[in-house]
């Protein structure tokens, strides 16, 4: 009977530790809204653009970064680094020039440590009167620029396996110590 219950209070304590930890690897931050809306036509260009997302975001020099790029590739973020507060990250635009869709690229610092990565379009209906930053504004700058070709940060921190080989060696522990207390007791009766 004490053995049943130990191998039983082992494996519930396996479980616990493993539902315990599982939640924070898997808490990466999501976009949730942006400023102007992914996918939007607006007919005038906005002065910033606002990224609002389901978490904090860690603020401070050079770990956030957004850039506007318009079709023809020329850069519109205005210069300094993106604002945090909470859960928003923002960054003062030029004015926008040609009409057309613009890409809204963007690296910021998950609560959790890990970097995202990602970027959305929205189309400009009516060309503004902007030009867009020169060349060696934008390589000065280089906070605003996220790295080319970055991807949105898809994995759970740790990977799936290394969760099971934790749980199978902590379950076998459980049910090893257990065994080993119930042999123990049986010696001494």
């Amino acid at each position: 009977m004490r053995r049943g219950f130990s191998l039983l209070l082992a494996g519930l304590v396996a479980g616990g530790m493993m539902l315990g930890f599982a939640g924070p690897a898997l808490a990466h931050n999501v976009l949730v809204g942006s400023d102007p809306l992914a996918g939007s036509s607006v007919e005038a260009g906005p002065s910033t653009v606002s990224l609002t997302f389901d978490q904090p975001v860690n603020g401070g020099p050079g770990l956030n970064a957004i850039s506007v790029t318009s079709p023809d590739g020329g850069h519109w973020e205005g210069v300094g680094e993106p604002t945090v507060k909470d859960n928003v990250v923002s960054l003062a635009l030029r004015p926008l020039g040609p009409a057309g869709e613009y890409t809204v690229s963007y690296r910021i610092l998950s609560a959790d440590g890990h970097p995202v990565a990602d970027s959305l379009k929205f189309t400009l209906t009516k060309a503004g009167t902007g030009t867009p930053a020169p060349a060696d504004e934008v390589a000065a700058n280089p906070a605003t620029t996220p790295a080319e070709g970055s991807t949105t940060e898809t994995g759970g921190g740790v990977p799936i396996w290394v969760w099971i080989v934790g749980a199978v060696v902590l379950l076998g522990g459980g049910v090893f110590l257990a065994l080993r207390g119930g042999v123990k007791e049986d010696q001494h009766q």
